[in-house]
């Protein structure tokens, strides 16, 4: 099947590096981006729509012929976004409104990990706080605290101190500061044991029963270097991540990705989509999951797309229709090359944000570096910031220090005052 039209949900980076790969896939021959940003304003190949009500988008797909819809980001997932769609007789690749708990409830994948024995750290969940306060001094610090509902990657405290802990409980039952979008049943709390080990982030796309693994990456959580400071969605990343070794990929799709598939649909819920596992990988090879996610990572999406070699849009719209075993030599094609993403952010970023700022001198696009834009604004002709994360400098090459030189050489050139990154991303792939 080729002239593949395709849209896809959503305006960050992730969005932005999805429609960048799927208007490079021979199979493609539009791509609209709803709402988009900056970067896929200014794309030639690509056409920003300015809608973002779910049914105004599902007739807009409909009566444009659309061929297949991905959806990005977690908030239209668990809007119910893709049963709208699918309800029409579309095809879009995401889970449904209830297979995407997974991530839009702490509470409901910390249950469902237990049922069905996928191993995890122990947990309690709370909504009373005053029983949060009391588990949390009877097991002490350092202790994970996890609101239960969606807060763009910012809803974990990773609390090394008591203060620290009960403060994040006050928050998350009371003021609410993350502005967590509370699922039903009003605001909770997931608290848990703090793992020790590497994280690695492990994607993988699912039809509803097979299961294709996306090369592996490693994202820096922390703002600042040598992994200081609060955390963040994320400031960078790389792919193929050493930490997974043959043995811990062979681990994680045995122990946690099929029996996660298998265990969805045991529940009654066919899971379609990307799924993501956020790994802890223990000194001694150990593998436990810290969390799910319903869709890729950002700004795991940038460095991951860089170097697939396959056709994105075929893949997709076989996953849309369950057919992945249909694509009978379904193998992703990589590039044996290492891709690396620095993300430069805004100054006040993660609390509070400077937006409006003008950006400029940035490097043009080549075949080894790209720039993702994320919060990006076209403005006439003037590119502005318009979120926290403001772009992602992507590049590949042969090594992971040739990959660093390349996009620190971009990020370089980039003017965007009082902007901030981290210098050290990939750091430990080096080491």
């Amino acid at each position: 099947m080729h002239n593949l039209k395709v849209l896809v949900i959503g305006g960050g980076g992730r969005e932005h590096a999805l429609a960048w790969k799927l208007a490079n896939s021979p199979s493609v021959s539009h791509v609209y981006v709803a709402p988009g940003n900056g970067g896929t304003a200014v794309d030639s190949k690509l056409v920003n729509l300015h809608i973002t009500d779910k049914v105004e988008l599902c007739a807009w797909a409909r009566d444009n012929a659309i061929d297949l819809t991905v959806v990005g980001p977690e908030g239209p997932l668990a809007d119910g976004l893709v049963d709208l769609f699918r309800d029409q007789g579309l095809h879009v690749f995401g889970p449904t409104q209830a297979a995407a708990q997974l991530e839009s409830s702490k509470a409901f994948s910390k249950a469902f990990m237990q049922r069905h024995a996928i191993p995890t750290a122990s947990f309690e969940t709370f909504t009373d706080a005053t029983l949060a306060h009391a588990y949390i001094d009877k097991v002490g610090a350092p202790i994970v605290v996890k609101a239960d509902g969606l807060a763009a990657g910012k809803g974990v405290v990773v609390a090394t101190s008591l203060e620290q802990a009960h403060a994040a409980v006050d928050d998350m039952l009371g003021s609410n500061s993350l502005g967590v979008t509370h699922n039903s049943g009003g605001a909770r709390v997931v608290i848990e044991e703090c793992l020790v080990g590497e994280e690695a982030s492990f994607i993988v796309m699912v039809d509803g029963r097979h299961v294709v693994p996306m090369a592996t990456s490693q994202d820096h959580k922390r703002l600042l270097d040598n992994d200081q400071g609060p955390n963040t969605g994320g400031m960078g990343a790389y792919s193929p991540a050493p930490v997974v070794t043959q043995a811990v990929f062979d681990t994680t799709m045995r122990d946690i990705i099929w029996p996660t598939v298998h265990g969805m649909a045991k529940d009654g819920i066919t899971f379609t989509g990307f799924l993501y596992a956020g790994l802890m990988i223990a000194p001694d090879g150990t593998v436990k999951t810290l969390e799910f996610n319903c869709r890729m990572g950002d700004p795991e999406t940038q460095p991951i797309l860089m170097r697939l070699k396959s056709d994105l849009g075929l893949v997709l719209l076989a996953g849309a229709k369950g057919e992945f075993s249909g694509l009978s030599s379904l193998t992703l094609e990589w590039d044996e090359r290492v891709a690396l993403g620095v993300v430069l952010a805004a100054h006040g970023y993660p609390v509070q944000p400077s937006k409006g700022d003008v950006i400029e001198d940035l490097p043009a696009d080549g075949p080894d570096c790209v720039v993702f834009h994320a919060g990006t604004a076209l403005n006439g002709e003037q590119l502005l910031s318009s979120g926290g994360r403001v772009l992602c400098v992507s590049a590949l090459a042969a090594s992971v220090e040739a990959a660093q030189q390349v996009a620190y050489a971009a990020i370089a050139q980039i003017k965007l005052p009082g902007s901030q990154y981290r210098t050290d991303i990939g750091a430990r792939a080096v080491a």
